[in-house]
């Protein structure tokens, strides 16, 4: 799962002011003859007929969303074979006249539902900027599997008993066993689909909406795992893109267990030393004149001794915390990026006075049915895993290792459905790419996102100084808007 646990598949849109610190890789973002325009293009005759969209919770569609279906096969390889109806979200261009094209969005996830992102397009907390909305027909849809595109299901009780944290090798073998339990659960709630909820697929399918709507090209707005979504589709369909926007990107090159795991795991570690720089200069930091590395070195000697207890209003409480625990409060609340409580919950562990908000280990259905297929991070067994953790421990010097970058590593050991390859590169010309990136984002680390950008012929990187994931709504509208209003740059 790359979307950090506690976030919601809707709350992304709003922009913060911040600075950026800005680097380029693999050249600028230069003209590309016809893709840097922007000129009026009408709306084209389309097959899809729309309607209204189904009222849900709060917050309500937008009046101006439509909604319809569009058919695509359960597996590419067979395109007349059985079919799924993707749901399908629109929010048409308040300027006619001045409309550049579509624009297609993914959330990340896997597993966030897309066609949020239409559905809402013109809120005015999280919605889309006047100019784009004005320029854009803004099309969002629900990945095959998710939400209202006829969801995935998965023997839930079964996956909650499966060892998270295997220390034996009998635990690593009842772990596989049960992972390859629960892939079999998958395909016999859900069906054939189960199999085929790789990101190909759902790029596939991207294209699939695209010629639906009769849009000769696209463009597109990646977050998180959406970037994957639009690296596949570069991949296979260059020509039919006129602008890709990556915001916090993923590896695209596949990366087994150890880098996958190394990368999110020093980036973490030096989170934490960005915590401690912040201290030595705060007022507000509760752990203020304190070694915060020593500090967190001590917690891990006592949950290792097996004396780290919960606190409590007056002290300690009786609830054992063992090193695990500590290390996923450490990755989620440095994730977050709020120093002040992180340092606070910090300085209740040491002395064991105060409150810890714990974060309860996540179930990701949806995670393993995506990520076990894109990327492989089989272990041969558990002596690989020992290894494998040991020359982590020599990577990081403070937090063990990333919780969130494990869990995913170990969800996929046993299941039985395989990685697919990455898709070969088709032939055709490529907009200029523009790749955005926090220096410390947890869930997509910095090392992926300049893997992505040098996977396309003309990139740009831009580097934010900052702890997030997700910087559309934070730190990088304007810049991401301009690309897609303009792709030369």
């Amino acid at each position: 799962m790359i979307t950090p646990t506690g976030t919601t598949p809707y709350r992304h849109r709003r922009a913060l002011s911040a600075l950026l610190a800005l680097s380029t890789a693999t050249g600028g973002l230069a003209a590309a003859g016809s893709t840097a325009t922007a000129r009026a293009t009408p709306a084209p005759p389309s097959s899809l007929v729309w309607g209204d969209c189904p009222r849900e919770d709060p917050p309500h569609p937008s009046p101006r969303a439509q909604c319809t279906t569009v058919q695509v096969p359960v597996d590419w390889a067979k395109p007349t074979g059985p079919k799924i109806g993707l749901f399908v979200a629109r929010h048409r261009a308040t300027d006619p006249a001045r409309r550049i094209g579509v624009l297609m969005s993914n959330p990340g996830g896997p597993g966030n539902p897309g066609a949020d992102d239409a559905l809402r397009a013109d809120d005015p907390y999280d919605g889309y900027a006047p100019a784009m909305l004005e320029r854009f027909d803004m099309i969002g849809f629900d990945p095959r599997g998710v939400g209202r595109s006829e969801g995935a299901r998965c023997d839930e009780d079964l996956a909650a008993s499966v060892p998270n944290r295997p220390r034996t090798a009998a635990e690593f073998e009842r772990m596989r066993t049960l992972n390859g339990e629960l892939a079999a659960s998958c395909l016999r709630q859900t069906g054939p689909l189960a199999a085929h909820m790789d990101t190909e697929s759902v790029a596939r399918d991207m294209d699939a909406v695209r010629a639906a709507l009769g849009e000769r090209r696209i463009s597109f707005l990646g977050h998180s795992y959406g970037t994957l979504v639009g690296e596949r589709y570069s991949r296979l369909f260059p020509d039919r893109l006129r602008a890709l926007a990556l915001d916090s990107a993923m590896d695209p090159d596949r990366p087994d267990a150890e880098r996958y795991l190394t990368d999110g795991s020093t980036t973490t570690d030096d989170t934490l030393n960005r915590l401690a720089d912040w201290c030595k200069t705060d007022a507000s930091c509760a752990l203020k004149g304190k070694d915060v590395q020593d500090v967190v070195a001590k917690l891990y000697a006592r949950a290792d001794a097996g004396t780290l207890r919960d606190p409590g209003p007056t002290g300690p409480t009786t609830t054992r915390i063992d090193a695990d625990q500590l290390t996923a409060h450490l990755t989620f609340a440095l994730g977050k990026w709020n120093p002040e409580p992180a340092s606070e919950q910090l300085a209740a562990l040491h002395t064991g006075k105060g409150e810890v908000g714990w974060f309860p280990p996540a179930v990701d259905l949806t995670g393993r049915l995506v990520l076990c297929r894109d990327y492989d991070f089989r272990l041969r067994d558990f002596a690989h895993y020992q290894a494998v953790r040991k020359r982590l421990a020599k990577a990081v010097r403070h937090v063990r290792y990333n919780s969130q970058a494990l869990d995913t590593v170990l969800a996929c050991q046993g299941w039985t459905l395989p990685p697919e390859p990455r898709p070969a590169q088709a032939k055709g010309t490529l907009p200029p790419v523009l790749v955005v990136n926090a220096t410390h984002d947890l869930a997509t680390p910095l090392p992926g996102a300049r893997r992505m950008a040098r996977a396309f012929p003309k990139a740009s990187l831009r580097i934010v100084d900052t702890v997030a994931h997700w910087l559309y709504n934070k730190t990088s509208r304007e810049e991401i808007d301009a690309y897609l209003l303009r792709p030369k740059g």
